[in-house]
């Protein structure tokens, strides 16, 4: 189903009321669908509750062709292709505790890359494939950003110190990073771990993400009262909003690698500033930025 959105700032009456018969056919079942990103084909990876344990699956934009990744006793999510498309890691629990693995695109099993008792979630590719950045809470009850070699040798090497860190992902040219501190955007130099900051508080930015030339971010905000997905340029120029739903959150966008367009979840019963309830639903969407059109990804 695709609509389209009605002006930048709002959807309006005739896209809350094609929700409402969204809500009306789910039959009354809560799934949650999040951590969506992109394959280098231009399909959606996402993980989904449906089947009871959260699995991996992949999509076109338009929720077509939807293909079950990944599926164990466990909960997988934070799925992110390579470059080059051949790998996928991401965070699993089937073993006891979240941990990253990594696994052939093309290919059913994995390897296990992180063991460790605290929590390890959210792994990203460098450019080259050499290595993955990821968040955990093995320091810092508030997690920190750490990297490793892609192949699990080496040490861990820990990337920030204090604060809230999370959703890092890797600038196009490699040389960066963009991440989430506490409620804000910043920006971190690799060469030398300089953090520049990017949002400001009340106008804060979360679950960040880089558009594929580097010159532009997508995030969310509520800064206007309600959560809305924004871009903006590195020195906040240009701050546009592009997705505000008719009610709850919408959430976790990731940039599509051609440019056009980005996905995002929705949670519809979100509160802004709550924590989202395990009772919840999620829904990916895909955002194309040229028209302002929705397409439902997941269910």
């Amino acid at each position: 189903m695709i609509l389209a959105i009605l002006g930048i700032a709002g959807l309006g009456g005739a896209l809350a009321g094609a929700w409402w018969l969204w809500t009306q056919s789910g039959a009354g079942n809560v799934v949650r669908d999040g951590s969506p990103n992109w394959a280098p084909d231009g399909r959606v990876i996402f993980s989904s509750d449906q089947g009871g344990q959260e699995d991996l699956y992949l999509a076109d934009r338009f929720g077509s062709d939807r293909v079950e990744v990944m599926t164990t006793p466990g909960d997988e999510g934070g799925a992110s292709y390579s470059v080059d498309g051949q790998r996928i890691a991401y965070h699993s629990d089937w073993e006891g505790n979240f941990e990253i693995y990594v696994r052939p695109a093309d290919a059913e099993y994995a390897r296990r890359l992180t063991t460790n008792p605290a929590i390890d979630q959210a792994p990203t590719w460098s450019r080259d494939g050499k290595q993955i950045i990821f968040v955990s809470d093995r320091d810092n009850p508030n997690f920190d950003v750490y990297r490793m070699n892609a192949d699990g040798t080496g040490e861990v090497e820990r990337l920030t110190h204090g604060g809230s860190n999370r959703f890092p992902q890797y600038s196009p040219d490699g040389g960066q990073l963009l991440l989430q501190v506490d409620r804000d955007v910043y920006v971190m130099s690799l060469s030398t771990r300089g953090l520049r900051r990017v949002t400001y508080e009340p106008d804060n930015g979360l679950y960040p993400t880089w558009s594929p030339d580097g010159l532009k971010i997508a995030f969310m905000s509520w800064r206007n009262g309600h959560s809305q997905i924004f871009t903006s340029g590195l020195d906040r120029s240009d701050t546009t909003a592009v997705v505000t739903m008719p009610n709850g959150d919408a959430i976790s966008p990731r940039w599509s690698p051609d440019g056009k367009y980005i996905a995002f979840v929705h949670v519809p019963e979100g509160g802004v500033t709550g924590v989202q309830e395990a009772t919840q639903q999620r829904i990916v969407y895909v955002v194309e930025l040229a028209s302002g059109r929705l397409s439902r990804v997941s269910r």
